[in-house]
């Protein structure tokens, strides 16, 4: 623990709120040990199970981790708004950043002419009863899954891919159950999980998605609900494959589990979609549309059964109410631009062009990686901090693999929309050198 923090209160729930003050503040870093129990215990002159209740408060809300003998630590992305971001080391000045995961703003499509158009055709304003999904939106929508064989007859919408997870995580689970996720994944939703107190089983990824094996030993453990990541999977890239998809269905077939299926990447993706849609009692298909057309679009479709999809629009009706129409419009307007179609297009190849350079670079220096799709490719390391380290002083800057597993083995997330054809060869020797650097001759008398 940081020795300038001292952690205060006598109940449990003041305990526990000196603990998310130190997070927030910043003076409890990611990775930072709390007292064992017992110590706190007696240093704030309470029971060990009045520190122990603030401790299992805190692991609910997803703030801390508890590892047996290492201790409880502080998470590291725990979800609180903090002074300081521990999200990822800070880039060097002067740096290339690869490190974000954000697509190229380069090839975003230009929302200024859709959304001035969309001002000269909204119309007069419309009013709280004539909210909802537009019926020209959803029937594009279906119609863009259909084309990918989703089965779309119910369909909602969300504000993003994270917030229809967490929708329908909160519909079908309580805290405590177990989810199975992909290990590597995407950080956010493993943050989300442990916000919401929900167990997370590891799902060990290759280059064509979820395992099977991954999946039947979740399976084995309980899990409520699997989370799998179409394509593009962040941060490995994986995809699943026709092969993966075939051996999946066959498991999962008539499972009483929620199956939600995240095709963030969508058309960025230029790898054919093999959905699982429909196999389990409960199931859910979650498309964005940020990663195409720009993170600022809210905006997710979410296809299901009829059940998941009513308790979905069901609890958005008693919270936010819905997504903004002005939104769906501009979202269909860009779906309909045969000039954004084409844009989105060579943004997708662009992104495929420069993974397959980076892999292949890294390849020939004996440095095998993952990317099948997306805009990220998985490099496996011995050592993480050293890895980031030597970059960092190499002028680069990439995201340590502790942000996206917590069973898998130590590995960088390299973000590839940053980066341009010519960087692609220093890159990779930055990289080879970084994962094995020189041995040193040893002290000398």
């Amino acid at each position: 623990m940081a020795a300038h923090y001292q952690i205060v209160g006598a109940t449990s729930a003041q305990i526990s709120a000196s603990v998310e003050t130190g997070i927030r503040t910043g003076a409890l870093p990611p990775g930072a040990a709390l007292p064992a129990v017992r110590a706190l215990a007696a240093e704030l002159a309470v029971s060990p199970a009045t520190v122990a209740k603030a401790y299992q408060e805190l692991r609910l809300r997803g703030l801390v981790a508890t590892a047996g003998r290492h201790g409880t630590r502080v998470r590291p992305r725990p979800p609180v708004a903090a002074t300081r971001s521990a999200l990822r080391p800070a880039p060097a000045p002067g740096a290339r950043d690869l490190s974000r995961g954000e697509p190229d703003a380069r090839l975003l499509p230009p929302l200024g002419p859709h959304l001035a158009a969309l001002a000269t055709e909204i119309g007069p304003p419309a009013g709280y009863a004539a909210t909802a999904v537009l019926p020209a939106f959803a029937a594009t929508a279906r119609e863009r899954l259909a084309a990918d064989g989703v089965p779309a007859t119910e369909l909602t919408v969300t504000a993003g891919a994270l917030d229809g997870i967490e929708r329908l995580l909160t519909a079908h689970l309580r805290p405590g159950d177990p989810v199975a996720l992909e290990d590597p994944g995407w950080a956010n939703l493993l943050d989300l999980v442990a916000a919401l107190g929900l167990r997370p089983i590891a799902v060990p990824v290759d280059e064509q998605g979820p395992t099977e094996n991954g999946v039947r030993d979740a399976l084995s453990l309980g899990a409520r609900a699997l989370i799998v990541t179409a394509r593009a999977q962040n941060p490995t890239g994986a995809s699943v494959s026709a092969d993966r998809a075939a051996a999946l269905r066959s498991l999962l077939t008539g499972r009483d589990l929620l199956l939600i299926e995240d095709d963030h990447a969508a058309e960025l993706a230029r790898v054919p979609l093999h959905p699982l849609a429909g196999v389990t009692t409960a199931w859910a298909f979650v498309r964005s549309v940020s990663k195409p057309y720009g993170p600022d679009l809210r905006l997710a479709v979410l296809a299901g059964d009829e059940a998941t999809v009513a308790r979905v629009a069901g609890r958005a009706r008693a919270g936010a109410g819905w997504v903004s129409t002005v939104l769906q419009r501009l979202v269909l307007a860009l779906w309909q631009d045969p000039a954004v179609t084409e844009l989105v297009g060579r943004a997708g190849e662009s992104y495929e062009r420069r993974r397959s350079a980076l892999l292949a670079a890294l390849d020939t220096r004996g440095l095998p990686a993952l990317g099948r799709s997306g805009i990220n490719v998985w490099l496996p390391v011995p050592d993480e901090t050293s890895a980031v380290t030597a970059l960092r002083d190499a002028g680069w800057a990439v995201a340590p693999g502790a942000l996206f597993r917590f069973g898998a083995p130590p590995g960088l997330r390299i973000t590839v929309s940053a980066l341009d054809d010519a960087d692609v060869a220093p890159l990779a020797d930055a990289l080879a050198r970084a994962v094995r650097p020189a041995a040193h001759d040893g002290f000398t008398a």
